[in-house]
């Protein structure tokens, strides 16, 4: 067995780094989401103007980007919130000696079903245009 074949324990630097690692990748995911609902929420808002300026009557979808972009700035807060709940649970049972206890999926398998939902709902929309 080579040194990078032995079993690791919990109180080695690497898992520790391990777990910082997979915080920092879900507050980036978490940041994204928020950023890509900011920039959907202002396009409907600039859509808004658009037809405000040329005095003709609104588009009916004219306001689902807003509901839409608002609910991946939440989905994107919640992420934030539950990295940082999870990263300090796994910091926590690290510190105790456990490892597998802490490492659920839940919250991955959470936001891939809203986000499932969300480009459901954006394909539906897109269909009631044509």
């Amino acid at each position: 067995m080579t040194k990078d074949e032995l079993p690791r324990s919990p109180a080695d630097p690497r898992t520790y780094l391990a777990v910082e690692r997979t915080f920092l990748a879900w507050l980036r995911t978490g940041v994204a989401l928020m950023g890509f609902g900011f920039v959907i929420a202002r396009f409907g808002l600039f859509l808004h103007e658009l037809t405000l300026e040329k005095l003709t009557v609104k588009d009916p979808h004219a306001g689902f980007s807003i509901p839409a972009g608002m609910a991946l700035i939440a989905i994107g807060i919640i992420v934030s919130l539950a990295a940082a709940i999870r990263y300090h649970r796994y910091l926590r049972a690290l510190d105790r000696g456990e490892t597998r206890t802490a490492f659920d999926t839940g919250l991955a398998y959470l936001i891939a079903v809203l986000m499932a939902l969300i480009g459901l709902a954006v394909v539906v929309y897109l269909t009631t245009l044509l």
